[in-house]
């Protein structure tokens, strides 16, 4: 059975904790955040190439409100392989709706994998040999396989996954059934599951045949499933809003886990970017700044005529980014979303958002 892998970027987010910068029109994947000058998606999509053998098996799956900001970034893609969405409707739509996309022209026995725009892997070699090792998991087994990491700290802010009976090794790499998925713990209970070293971070990067994924789908989820299948897109108005964990991972029992070291961030929200470029450096400095007496504070400054001046702060993320500025301390980013839904009040809300 072919291992040869078939990757879907998952491309429809909003990145709504990294506004200002990203906004309706100019999404998080659409920007860069590493100082590598190449967006997210086209970062994602350069990673991918390689296990794909070349963009015609390389797919992409997006908003209608984006999908022409995936073309300018990515030009070299086949428009048949831009699956458009008419609306959000999170990951389990996205994820059955590719499916069966991808089955039509590939067959059901297609090993596909799918993976966010968003993610900053740090070791490409080791990043693809855990997908190798997943493809063959997947093309030899009757498994849903999703990437673990390996945790570097007791995180409050990702899913975690526990590892069960050990299924055997691929490639040099351990599988595990999974015994549980547990959303977002608190500290306490996130210290005790690294304790145990039977804990990975859940990545949101799946790799399956065409044929499990749709048989499961069929048996957990068949009013995502079903109307997909009939209508296509046609079917979005009618779907349920739901995540792919939710509507399937937690459910089925061919749920199986590959924990992965390769450096990863799923880049969140602005302290990601401090995880990523903070270094021996007082502040993450990404524009001009002056400070004084400044310490642990993220600024950044879209346009290079701009000069962010700071006195006697900490802990801030100060970020301005052409009509806006934001300021917020370090520990509350979390809630810009919460922000957002303010500003759709305000009297310049298509400016702001």
């Amino acid at each position: 059975m072919s291992q040869s892998l078939i990757p879907v970027i998952l491309a429809g987010g909003k990145g709504e904790r990294f506004w200002p910068l990203s906004r309706r029109q100019r999404p998080k994947q659409f920007l860069s955040l590493d100082g590598s000058g190449r967006s997210l998606l086209q970062a994602t999509a350069d990673r991918l190439l390689e296990m794909a053998g070349g963009w015609d098996k390389l797919w992409v799956i997006t908003s209608a409100l984006i999908a022409e900001g995936v073309r300018e970034q990515l030009p070299e893609l086949p428009e048949e392989n831009l699956l458009v969405e008419p609306e959000g409707r999170d990951t389990a739509p996205a994820v059955a709706w590719a499916t069966l996309e991808v089955a039509k022209r590939e067959g059901e026995e297609a090993v596909i994998g799918f993976f966010p725009a968003d993610h900053w892997i740090g070791d490409q070699t080791a990043y693809c040999a855990t997908l190798k090792a997943a493809a063959r998991v997947a093309a030899e087994e009757e498994a849903i396989v999703t990437l673990g990491i390996k945790p570097a700290y007791a995180s409050t802010g990702y899913g975690y996954i526990e590892q069960g009976e050990k299924k055997g090794d691929y490639g040099g790499l351990p599988v595990y059934r999974v015994s549980r998925f547990t959303e977002k713990p608190d500290l306490t209970t996130a210290e005790q599951f690294i304790e145990t070293g039977k804990f990975s971070w859940n990545s949101g990067m799946f790799i399956f045949r065409a044929s499990v994924v749709l048989g499961e789908l069929a048996q957990y989820a068949p009013h995502i499933l079903n109307p997909l299948r009939e209508q296509g897109k046609g079917a979005y108005g009618s779907l349920e809003k739901k995540s792919i964990d939710y509507a399937l991972m937690e459910k089925t029992q061919l749920a199986y886990v590959l924990p992965g070291d390769f450096g990863w961030d799923d880049l969140g929200d602005w302290n990601a970017i401090e995880r990523l470029l903070k270094g021996e450096a007082a502040n993450v400095e990404l524009g001009d700044h002056v400070g004084r007496d400044t310490q642990g504070a993220i600024i950044y400054a879209s346009d290079e005529q701009e000069t962010i001046v700071t006195i006697g702060v900490e802990d801030l993320v100060i970020v301005r980014d052409r009509n806006v500025t934001l300021v917020a301390h370090k520990s509350r980013t979390q809630e810009i979303k919460q922000v957002l839904q303010q500003l759709k009040d305000h009297p310049r809300v298509d400016e702001l958002l």
